[in-house]
């Protein structure tokens, strides 16, 4: 708890709007209770000791002041100049860098940096630094396309990290070719006079290639493809040895009605579920998930090395799995007609979706029918043929079950936020020929909500309990957030309270459903909430409204699933004292690695994506999308295609004749002269100008201009034009007049 407790403070004090405040106001802003006090104490307390925080006059606490020498993180700007984020953070923020001063840093560089004074402006100090020294390079291996100029052979490197082009050596040894995607290895850095020199040490393929582009994805990304040989050989003796009629200590539940419900494209088949009525008339919802712990015991090859994946990742095309596929798509995947081995979660409900009780077993099931989302919505919507009348009836009871269940936690305060996915649509090469809004059918809902009550049954059981598991937790947001995001709704014509509840945000986002600004307004909420996180620490999930919380419904998948899998193990066999000896090398740093590992696996899935996207793109320039506002800025507008869920820029001189202004406190950039406005959630027809795939840019501008020239200057009440453009037009007219006495 004490970690969390620090980063939240932190965070906190970091924020732009943080205003000084006591202990006892500052814990208030974060949401703790009474309870959690002493360890919130706890936890200032050894941030202060450790001079991360300061207490000042008249007690109130702030971070440090900047030093005259910080150590932090470079990030370079195409301009030149870049930024240091620090790594103990100070009331400064982060540190300019003037083009003169990077020492050639490049980007995620460990740099140390001397701070400057550079005087006082609107009684503010201001400061920039000089880069004194390189600590440490963020990397030494770069993936990008090769190019030809007149001074020899560059790499561009990818991504948008502004990195300069690197120098490329010996290019015949490896028979490469201009516009070839390859991982160069930097053999010395740049200088102010040269640019960094590297070798090639892999060529990728044909830029623009599907093949290239996944390939140069996963370099990047550092994400792991083969398995090893211990790995392969573990799995393959497992699933050799696989019996299920050897289940002798598992319920035999192979003759219910059960089904599994995933994905058209969908192989790991990790959770089914059955639904029956008991003698009182109370709905028993069985929720069924791989034993994946059975075949993947602690601390053999393959949990190692589950455990360094982290997750599962599925890219655009193309999955690299946690586990290799003779598990993963195999004995462990939960197919029609199969016997396999999973844990059964029992929840009983009432017809008003209340939980009467739980419990929990080690069975043997057999799946009848497997289903995609669309198939089921097909026959909740009354197409049936061709599925039995056992199936037929069990989606329809889902349906009813799941409502009420959907009901009872959005009372209870449970936020969904509505962000639609986009689904790419590739020919057999891999290249991306178009794309439409994914299938968000109600099915999808159903499972959604039988996994989150599956997860929070065993969360309070091994809550109850009482010994240590793996959680995910979302902390609750803070006040300076709240209010934030209170101020940013009005932008949309929309109120919230300045300190809003999950009520009064619920209430929000049902406002804006179906609106043009839905989608900004869920990106501002989701962007005013912290993180989730796999971590110990008992602070419960607050998008779910939910006390006890952890993953458990995907152990093909994820490694926090397996885990919580072994500790429910300990308890069904009656050993769950010992159960806390099952995490090894300690919950909290697996939590640190695996939350890492999840993000990583979104962000290379989120790039791959946009490149693929930008690649057919490129392909119509001219051609006009459907959009809407998502982003301001002081250089432009950001606005997202409704259909391919990509983000273009619209630069600030493209939005037509005038001079337009970001105005941050009302949320929208205004034209001068017009006084044409532009908001965020506006709807706009925009034209593909540029698309830059390696550097992950699509440049747009309105189809039609967003300024009138021919418009009249604007009156006021009275009919008259303002006294200050009366005075201009007063000047121009005597400027004409001594014109023409000159000529």
């Amino acid at each position: 708890m004490a970690e969390i407790f620090k980063k939240r403070i932190i965070k906190l004090l970091k924020h732009p709007d943080y205003t000084p405040l006591k202990l006892a106001p500052l814990a208030k802003a974060l949401g703790v209770s009474s309870e959690d006090y002493p360890q919130f104490k706890a936890a200032f307390e050894e941030l202060r000791r450790a001079g991360h925080v300061v207490i000042g006059a008249r007690n109130l606490v702030s971070l440090p002041p900047l030093a005259g020498r910080i150590i932090g993180t470079f990030r370079a700007n195409p301009k030149g100049f870049g930024f240091i984020t620090p790594l103990e953070p100070n009331s400064h923020g982060d540190l300019f860098i003037p083009p003169s001063a990077t020492a050639e840093a490049m980007t995620g560089d460990i740099v140390a940096a001397k701070v400057v004074r550079k005087g006082k402006r609107a009684g503010q100090m201001r400061y920039s630094g000089r880069v004194v020294e390189i600590l440490e390079r963020a990397q030494n291996k770069f993936v990008g396309t090769l190019m030809k100029q007149a001074k020899g052979w560059v790499l561009e490197p990818d991504g948008r990290g502004f990195i300069e082009p690197i120098s490329v050596d010996d290019v015949t040894a490896k028979n490469v070719r201009a516009k070839d995607k390859v991982v160069v290895e930097i053999l010395t850095w740049p200088s102010e006079k040269y640019l960094a020199r590297g070798v090639i040490i892999e060529v990728l393929g044909r830029a623009g290639r599907y093949e290239s582009e996944i390939k140069s994805i996963i370099r990047q990304y550092h994400l792991l493809e083969e398995f090893d040989d211990e790995c392969i050989g573990q799995a393959r003796k497992v699933a050799a040895d696989f019996d299920s009629e050897q289940s002798n200590a598992r319920d035999d539940i192979t003759e219910k009605v059960i089904i599994t419900i995933d994905p058209p494209d969908a192989k790991d088949f990790d959770d089914a579920i059955s639904l029956e009525k008991n003698s009182e008339g109370n709905w028993v919802l069985g929720v069924h998930i791989t034993d994946v712990g059975n075949f993947v015991p602690a601390d053999s090859p393959l949990d190692s090395e589950a455990k360094i994946r982290g997750n599962s990742v599925y890219l655009p095309g193309k999955t690299l799995p946690m586990l290799p596929e003779i598990l993963s798509n195999g004995i462990c995947s939960l197919q029609a007609g199969q016997k396999r081995f999973v844990k059964s979660v029992y929840i009983t409900y009432d017809g008003g979706g209340n939980i009467l009780s739980r419990c929990f077993a080690n069975s043997v099931m057999c799946s009848i029918q497997r289903l995609t989302y669309q198939q089921a919505d097909k026959v909740l919507k009354g197409h049936t043929k061709g599925v039995e009348p056992q199936v037929i009836e069990l989606l329809k009871n889902m349906e009813i079950l799941s409502r009420a269940i959907e009901k009872r936690r959005e009372k209870g305060g449970m936020i969904h936020l509505d962000l639609p996915e986009t689904e790419l649509i590739m020919d057999k090469s891999g290249r991306v020929v178009d794309a439409h809004p994914a299938d968000d059918s109600y099915p999808h809902t159903i499972i959604e909500m039988f996994m989150v009550e599956a997860n929070e049954a065993v969360a309070s059981l091994l809550d109850r309990l009482n010994v240590p598991f793996m959680r995910r937790i979302h902390p609750e947001p803070d006040n300076l957030s709240m209010q934030n995001l209170s101020q940013l709704v009005k932008a949309f014509g929309f109120s919230l309270p300045r300190n809003p509840d999950r009520t009064a945000i619920q209430d929000l986002l049902a406002a804006v459903k179906g609106r043009d600004g839905s989608f900004a307004v869920n990106i501002a909420v989701l962007r005013s909430f912290e993180k989730a996180q796999y971590a110990p620490l008992h602070i419960g999930h607050f998008a779910l409204a939910s006390t006890h919380y952890c993953h458990f419904t995907s152990p093909i998948r994820r490694y926090a699933d397996l885990l919580v899998h072994r500790v429910l193990e300990c308890y069904l066999k009656h050993t769950h004292k010992t159960g806390s000896q099952l995490t090894g090398g300690g919950l909290a740093e697996i939590g640190k690695h695996i939350s890492f590992t999840e993000q990583r696996a979104e962000d290379a899935e989120k790039e791959l994506t946009t490149v693929l996207l930008l690649q057919m793109l490129s392909k119509r320039i001219g051609d006009e999308l459907d959009c809407v506002v998502t982003g301001l800025t002081s250089f432009g507008v950001f606005v997202q295609s409704r259909k391919f869920g990509i983000e273009g820029l619209i630069r600030m001189g493209d939005l037509g004749a005038d001079v337009w202004k970001y105005n941050q406190k009302a949320q929208c950039i205004i034209g001068m002269r017009s006084g044409t406005s532009v908001h965020l959630g506006q709807a706009m027809k925009v034209r593909i100008v540029s698309v830059n795939v390696p550097a992950r840019q699509l440049n747009v501008f309105p189809v039609k201009s967003l300024v009138n020239i021919e418009r009249k200057a604007k009156k006021d009440k009275t009919g008259k034009r303002p006294k200050k453009e009366q005075r201009q037009k007063r000047s121009k007219g005597k400027r004409r007049k001594n014109k023409r006495l000159k000529n």
